[in-house]
């Protein structure tokens, strides 16, 4: 499987407008117009960049993604922006506190 993260240049918790600023930066770089002694080869980059970004750029299709690789849990996060393993801590914290008293 193809790690879009690296395809990007992007960390695994890379927010979406980092994501979308490397592939802008990538696109123009590879694009095969910009790079016409190896066309073939640009073309290549370029349909795998888009891909990256066709799949990092929508938050479904990026849950999916990190799931299928095994990385659900460390992308996955509340709005108050404490991620699954605090809430976890949390949780179990609570946990024995209520069982205790």
């Amino acid at each position: 499987m193809v790690n879009y993260y690296k395809v990007l240049g992007v960390p695994q918790n890379a927010s979406s407008s980092d994501i979308k600023k490397a592939y802008h930066q990538l696109a123009l770089q590879v694009h095969p117009d910009k790079n016409p002694e190896n066309k073939e080869a640009a073309e290549e980059k370029f349909k795998q960049v888009a891909e990256a970004y066709a799949v990092l750029s929508d938050a479904k299709k990026r849950n999916d993604y990190d799931k299928s690789r095994g990385n659900h849990t460390k992308r996955e996060s509340r709005r108050d922006g404490r991620d699954k393993k605090h809430l976890e801590e949390e949780w179990c914290f609570e946990r024995l506190y209520i069982s205790t008293q």
